[in-house]
């Protein structure tokens, strides 16, 4: 008689996954903001709708192929390779928006909700593209 049942026997390898998973969410943050030239965490504290708009898409925007590449990926290093192409691609996504729209930046910086949420939906719609490419 096996001491874990067979219902939880892929526990480990769903702990693996997640906290890989976690892990890499927590980069692509560690990396988004270092990217963008101001700091979220400050500004959404001082109140700044525009900020946790913007993060937050992003954190969806990359989640969406990130939780593709958890659901697909044949191993543990599969994960951490797509999920570093999901963290590639939505990085120049907001290179392509900032170049696109100028004064994006500087938007976000003074709490203009409307340049937020269009960078939301592009985080968005771009994770959703990034995701369904992975196949």
């Amino acid at each position: 008689m096996s001491i874990i049942p067979e219902s939880i026997a892929g526990l480990p390898v769903f702990l693996e996954f997640f906290f890989g998973a976690v892990a890499l969410l927590l980069l692509f943050a560690f990396v988004y903001s270092r990217v963008t030239p101001y700091n979220e965490i400050p500004l959404i504290r001082k109140g700044n709708v525009a900020a946790a708009i913007g993060l937050g898409g992003a954190l969806l925007g990359y989640c969406l192929p990130l939780a593709g590449a958890v659901a697909h990926s044949a191993s543990f290093n599969d994960l951490l390779a797509w999920g570093a192409i999901a963290l590639v691609v939505q990085l120049g996504v907001l290179g392509v928006a900032r170049l696109l729209i100028p004064e994006l930046f500087d938007d976000m910086k003074k709490g203009r909700v409307a340049a937020a949420v269009l960078l939301a939906v592009i985080s968005l719609a771009a994770g959703l593209l990034n995701a369904a490419s992975m196949g």
